[in-house]
């Protein structure tokens, strides 16, 4: 069974539009060094996924062939020495809807351990929001918050949350060495 390192897309990758969405490719920000980031990962045969919640599809707001677009886009700007994020997942759904893919529900990072083999355990969950975090906890994914997109202001409840990520970083950057750091010790 393999390792990956799950990511959220808005807020993580890319700047998050406050009370709106990413309706297009040119509304799509990188934030500072998320692009390196994610290239590191892969230069070092990381495998990435990325696993986002887009309520905009289910409002009626986005299609989802836009979001594909998108996230095409995306995988064709972050590869790195003829290695690319191996997939996107996304959930289409709205909260009220109840599917069982939506981020704090683990239904995306089960999906795709079953895809591509993965152990769980041995995985990474990068978000920006404690839904992200509940998400990679609930199967035994280490756990980051980064203080980037909805971040910060997510750390204010702090107090309230049942579940607390395994580390609070600045960015994907740092998120990314401590990956690459712990990739050292016998874990791979």
């Amino acid at each position: 069974m393999r390792t990956a390192v799950f990511l959220d897309r808005d807020g993580v990758i890319n700047r998050n539009i406050d009370g709106d969405y990413v309706r297009n490719w040119e509304e799509f920000e990188f934030l500072p060094g998320s692009r390196e980031a994610v290239q590191k990962l892969l230069r070092e045969n990381v495998p990435v996924i990325v696993v986002c919640n887009q309520a905009c599809i289910g409002k009626g707001l986005v299609s989802e062939a836009t979001v594909q677009e998108i996230n095409r886009r995306l995988v064709a700007q972050t590869s790195a020495a003829g290695r690319k994020i191996r997939a996107v997942y996304y959930c289409p759904h709205r909260a009220e809807d109840g599917c069982q893919c939506r981020k704090p529900k683990p239904g995306m990072l089960l999906e795709a351990a079953a895809d591509w083999d993965l152990d769980l355990t041995r995985c990474y969950m990068v978000g920006d929001a404690i839904s992200d975090i509940e998400a990679g906890s609930a199967v035994g994914c280490t756990t980051f918050l980064v203080k980037t997109g909805r971040g910060s202001r997510a750390l204010q409840e702090r107090q309230n949350w049942k579940t607390q990520p395994d580390f609070i970083v600045e960015n994907l950057a740092q998120a990314v060495e401590i990956v690459l750091k712990q990739r050292e010790e016998p874990i791979w």
